[in-house]
């Protein structure tokens, strides 16, 4: 009976590594193994289950609606179980264990980055690693504990917290306005040189404005793109078009004039910062202290970046 659930505590850990790897090539690596043992433990964890987990393609490993429920609830039990375990080991109420932390470019080496350090020196037997990626989040894989997003959250099923307030603002190089003109309407925007940001897989190319009362859009367009938040910020500081930016990325610029707001009387929809979770039941409290400490140290970053 031991042995039998010793399998099934191990079968558990080996799918989360599968179900979070983009082919079993990726899950060989990082458990260390060929892709032929990963092919035949799968096939006999699928057996043993008596259900179809992942179909295997030469390119991708797709996880079938069985295996995606199986590896959505695994999380969970597999982060009780750990808790249990270093509940029973160490009376001491250190943190331990390991945190995936996900975050955009900019913001996870300006902001995340910091503040995960300074968390990780409190409690040194956490293990810690932080992802940046401009890549859509992808829930359901299970890629990280905790991703600190800006905007709206891609899945409506996860849990969110507010970390503090923001919004995405257009803004221009002095040089650039003198050159082209100022734009006094949203519509102005279609006939300026706007450099986008290329983030997640939203239109980037449509620049929203107004509230929920009062929505407004306009498609954008220019010669430069980039995924990379600093880049699109480079440019526009160098005069080479107007961005549309997160407030807390650009306020120094605008409160030193290298940049300046374009359509300041017009609002721009929120894109709060938050923290974002799986909606599973049950959040280790190394999680839970984490996104304290994110909640409480956070807006006094932003601020000070005045």
């Amino acid at each position: 009976m031991g042995d039998r659930m010793k399998m099934s505590i191990d079968d558990l850990r080996f799918f989360q590594v599968v179900a979070a790897s983009e082919t079993l090539t990726a899950a060989a690596h990082q458990l260390g193994c060929s892709v032929s043992v990963i092919s035949k433990r799968l096939r006999a964890l699928e057996e043993r289950l008596d259900v179809r987990l992942a179909q295997r393609g030469t390119r991708r490993l797709v996880l079938t609606s069985e295996g995606a429920l199986y590896a959505s609830r695994l999380g969970s039990i597999l982060d009780q179980l750990r808790e249990l375990e270093e509940l029973v080991t160490d009376r001491s109420g250190e943190l331990r264990g390991s945190l995936v932390v996900r975050a955009t470019l900019g913001l996870g080496r300006a902001h995340v980055a910091p503040l995960l350090a300074e968390f990780a020196a409190l409690h040194p037997k956490l293990q810690v690693r932080l992802d940046t990626s401009a890549l859509p989040l992808r829930p359901h894989r299970r890629e990280f504990d905790v991703a600190v997003h800006v905007g709206s959250p891609p899945d409506s099923s996860m849990r969110m917290r507010r970390l503090a307030e923001n919004r995405r603002v257009p803004c221009a190089a002095p040089s650039y306005l003198a050159r082209r003109g100022t734009p006094t309407r949203v519509e102005d925007l279609a006939q300026h040189d706007c450099i986008v940001l290329r983030e997640n897989e939203s239109d980037f190319a449509l620049w929203r404005f107004g509230d929920v009362s009062d929505p407004r859009h306009v498609r954008v367009r220019g010669s430069l793109s980039s995924n990379d938040g600093d880049v699109v910020t480079s440019w526009a500081l160098e005069g080479r078009g107007v961005i549309m930016r997160s407030e807390w990325h650009v306020r120094a610029h605008i409160e030193r004039g290298e940049l300046v707001r374009v359509l300041p009387g017009v609002p721009t929809p929120a894109a709060d910062i938050h923290a974002l979770l799986e909606d599973d039941g049950h959040v280790p409290r190394r999680v839970t202290e984490l996104i304290d400490h994110f909640a409480a140290r956070l807006p006094a970053r932003l601020g000070r970046s005045r």
